[in-house]
């Protein structure tokens, strides 16, 4: 059974969010936008599954080709990104560190993404533009001090992540990764929100990434370091988790950074980005322009 799937779209220039099916896209936003401007307010809501539902026996208003991805949450407030979160990532660094005892996180600005067909750029400051599939939880309700045993019920939604990086720019200081994590859409989120039900829908996913169809990533969040229910209460122990807020869970080992010699992304290059039962995430890329 296909799982229910809530996209962000541009639909003749006008940003509205629907239900995709195998006959197309609903529009929901034209049945719902008084009640839910975005589907920011819809996760806020806890209505996701609700719409979905009542999208399934309603006929399409759009093919699927006529539409332009976006990414799924609006404006959100928080993106929080989760580093070194599966087990061989920490060796990738070869620096003879010890495993980490608290999650590395930063945080990226709702610029630097883009959607699902949308190519990411690789900016003129740098040729190195990387790749690092992630598997995505947005929350749906506030909290703050969350315990572990109540984190997953904060959970609205799964989707998927390409956080883009631009490698010799996370080098620039000491302590920080920001400038190399924000350049303007070099990473992208999509391409839907798949409403969350229950903890088997994430917690033996198959994450994968290929570029040109070649398989760069590929493990289980099974395995990850630091699990979502901890996560949820890390982040909620300095920070109040609100509804659309993104958390992007880590990636696995086999970015382009860590070949001999390294393996950047170049203009002409397609990222797909696939979970089970979640979807797949595929962009281009092209350069820069003036």
């Amino acid at each position: 059974m296909t799982p229910s799937r809530i996209a962000t779209l541009a639909i003749n220039g006008s940003t509205r969010y629907g239900a995709v099916t195998d006959r197309g896209i609903v529009d929901l936003s034209a049945r719902w936008v008084k009640e839910f401007p975005t589907l920011r307010e819809v996760v806020a809501a806890g209505a996701l599954t609700r719409l979905a539902e009542q999208a399934a026996g309603l006929a399409a208003d759009y093919a699927i080709d006529a539409v332009t991805w976006l990414p799924p949450i609006p404006a959100p407030e928080k993106i929080i990104c989760i580093g070194v979160n599966y087990p061989d990532r920490n060796a990738e660094y070869k620096d003879g560190s010890d495993a980490p005892k608290y999650p590395s996180m930063f945080l990226r600005t709702p610029r630097s993404f883009v959607g699902h067909n949308t190519p990411l750029v690789r900016p003129k400051a740098s040729a190195q533009l990387d790749y690092e599939g992630e598997l995505v939880l947005v929350i749906g309700k506030a909290g703050r001090h969350i315990p572990e045993s109540a984190a997953l019920e904060h959970i609205a939604a799964i989707t998927l992540c390409n956080e883009g990086t631009i490698r010799d720019w996370v080098r620039h200081a000491k302590f920080n990764v920001t400038q190399g994590k924000n350049f303007d859409s070099t990473g992208s989120l999509g391409p839907w929100l798949v409403p969350y039900v229950n903890e088997s829908q994430i917690a033996d996913v198959k994450l994968t990434t290929r570029v040109n169809g070649e398989t760069r990533q590929d493990d289980r969040t099974s395995r990850l370091i630091f699990g979502f229910r901890y996560l949820i209460n890390y982040i909620s122990t300095f920070t109040t988790l609100l509804p659309g807020d993104v958390i992007v869970t880590g990636t696995p080992t086999g970015a382009g950074a860590r070949f001999d010699p390294p393996r950047y992304l170049k203009p002409g290059d397609v990222i797909e980005v696939e979970a089970e039962n979640i979807g797949l995430l595929r962009n281009g890329v092209i350069d820069e322009t003036a």
